[in-house]
């Protein structure tokens, strides 16, 4: 199993960009299928973006399409949530999700296999 550790949150402006990492430990990166959740205070957690295992197809959700692009790096074991255009209401706590069937990922969130301790990002108006 991996274990995830994420970093890049931080303050931005409404306009910005910011650039999350995670970083998976293991040598089985490859074999899972990656995706980025989010926080806000006092909502659910809610999917973001997700990536299968190759890295040849990517999912959003229709809030962030346009604006963020995930990525993925096998030969580091790093995953990336490029976010561009940012608003006052991408604020929230970013994780990073790792399981081994993207179906997981993109429609069961809820059985995900693997968490991070999460990010925060926060967007200023």
């Amino acid at each position: 199993q991996v274990q995830l550790v994420e970093s890049g949150g931080g303050l931005v402006q409404a306009g910005g960009s910011l650039r999350l990492s995670c970083a998976a430990s293991g040598r089985t990166f490859s074999s899972y299928a990656m995706g980025w959740f989010r926080q806000a205070p006092g909502k659910e957690r809610e999917f973001v973006a997700a990536i299968n295992k190759g890295g040849g197809n990517t999912y959003y959700a229709d809030s962030v399409k346009g604006r963020f692009t995930i990525s993925r790096d096998n030969a580091k074991n790093l995953v990336y949530l490029q976010m561009n255009s940012l608003k006052p209401e991408d604020t929230a706590v970013y994780y990073c999700a790792a399981d081994q069937s993207i179906v997981v990922v993109t429609k069961r969130g809820r059985y995900i296999e693997v968490w991070g301790q999460g990010t925060l990002v926060t967007v200023s108006s």
